[in-house]
């Protein structure tokens, strides 16, 4: 371990109390995606505390804190995410918006807060050739789909995902290469498994009020076309190949208004994911086709409307993680070693793959909690590893990227193949706007 490691660590844990104190009061107030008000307020005033401004609105709550630290021109993003679950049932969620930070993203974004403070103390500073940028990021959960589908509409977003919206506007035009974190294995994991790409599909039935005990054969039951919908798609999984890794999940928010009314309108929201887009693709179709099905049967109308989700998570391996295992060697107590995994497939899906299909992307999880992610029972039960150890680790491995000239962070950017440029990416995403009328009330 070299002087400024020990100096980043010793920093770090001077301010062990103030960053679990910051991690504490996110995990208190969670916020769900692009309503994150107060999390980007506290994201904004830690970044003042170490004297950095910030650029903010981007993307509705977003926020950029820059450092300009280096002599060579490259930039490393340390990227912690605001948003939340919305799990009510959580003993710890946020009593007014429901909302509950089950999937770490409070200890993400603490870790860039403490992060801060050891990387603008004016020695580390010094040792880093290359610019920081700290960076607020909203909405990486993919839920409240028809919300989101209001912003678009209003014209303050156009993509649901905060990265994806984040691209398309510009706010990474500037970044070279990126550090990301999720809960997961502990203490550190460094992990190549991939993970799912996905779109999203609000499903609107209209059918025909009327009495429901006196007069059910006036009415066009909307709930039972659905309800007809749901099983068709269910049949249709058995065409699903198993090396596609294709999930398909909805759930009702709307199923109507009053029990002795036939339902007249009923919507659902639902993602298709897939280990490739192609698969995501060929999957599409059948979705549609399932939930238009239950509305012909019944005479009802639907329209679905289909949005881009996500892009497949592209990790990176062996020597590339270098400096994350550098890192870990620094930041893990005497004999503890991280965890890398082999390669595998996760079936959950992150805009970070976004990123990644344009730009390097690092990788890291830490521990600290139990129960399950995105469940009832997530519980923090080491704010040690759950916060501070994910502060070290952003901060060493921006070091590890940026010290001797930024020699990593350069050769990381000069070997990774991008598989689109902005634009090319911002035009295959917008290939999935579409909003179909595919069947009318009879």
């Amino acid at each position: 371990m070299d002087n400024v490691e020990r100096r980043i660590i010793e920093l770090i844990d001077q301010n062990r109390e103030k960053i679990i104190a910051f991690g504490r009061d996110i995990h208190e107030h969670a916020e769900m995606g692009y309503k994150e008000t107060r999390t980007s307020d506290k994201f904004v005033e830690a970044m003042a505390e170490v004297g950095l401004d910030s650029e903010r609105g981007l993307a509705i709550t977003g926020a950029k804190s820059n450092m300009e630290a280096g002599r060579e021109q490259i930039k490393v993003a340390l990227l912690g995410e605001y948003d939340a679950l919305m799990i009510p049932q959580n003993p710890w969620c946020n009593k007014e918006t429901g909302a509950a930070h089950c999937c770490g993203h409070d200890a993400q974004l603490t870790g860039v807060v403490g992060a801060a403070i050891a990387l603008t103390d004016p020695e580390v500073r010094q040792a880093l050739d290359g610019d920081v940028c700290f960076f607020g990021v909203p909405s990486e959960e993919y839920g409240e789909i028809a919300f989101k589908d209001d912003l678009v509409k209003e014209g303050k977003i156009r993509f649901a995902g905060g990265k994806s919206e984040l691209l398309r506007i510009g706010a990474f035009d500037d970044i070279d290469l990126c550090i990301a974190h999720h809960t997961g294995i502990g203490p550190v994991g460094i992990s190549s498994v991939t993970n799912s790409g996905m779109v999203s599909k609000v499903v609107r039935y209209k059918g025909r009020a009327s009495h429901a005990a006196g007069s059910p054969d006036k009415g066009v039951n909307a709930l039972n076309a659905a309800s007809l919908g749901m099983s068709a798609m269910s049949m249709i999984r058995e065409t699903f190949r198993d090396e596609d890794h294709i999930r398909v999940h909805a759930i009702m928010t709307k199923g109507g208004d009053l029990v002795n009314v036939i339902p007249n309108q009923v919507q659902l929201e639902a993602l298709v994911r897939g280990l490739t887009m192609k698969g995501v693709e060929e999957t599409s179709p059948k979705f549609d086709r399932a939930f238009a099905g239950g509305a012909i049967a019944m005479g009802a109308g639907v329209t679905i409307s289909t949005r881009p989700g996500y892009l497949p998570v592209i990790p990176l391996r062996g020597e590339d993680n270098r400096a994350l295992i550098d890192a870990a060697a620094a930041a893990l107590p005497e004999g503890v070693e991280p965890f890398i995994n082999g390669a595998g497939h996760s079936g959950g899906s992150t805009d970070v793959g976004d990123l990644q299909h344009v730009m390097p992307v690092l990788q890291f999880t830490t521990g600290g909690f139990r129960g399950v992610t995105h469940g009832i029972d997530f519980e923090v039960v080491d704010e040690d590893e759950y916060y501070v150890l994910t502060a070290k680790m952003f901060a060493l491995t921006t070091y590890h990227l940026l010290k001797d000239g930024a020699k990593e962070a350069k050769r990381l950017k000069e070997n990774y193949k991008p598989v689109y440029t902005k634009q090319e990416y911002i035009d295959y995403m917008e290939s999935w706007i579409r909003d179909e009328e595919l069947a009318q009330l009879i």
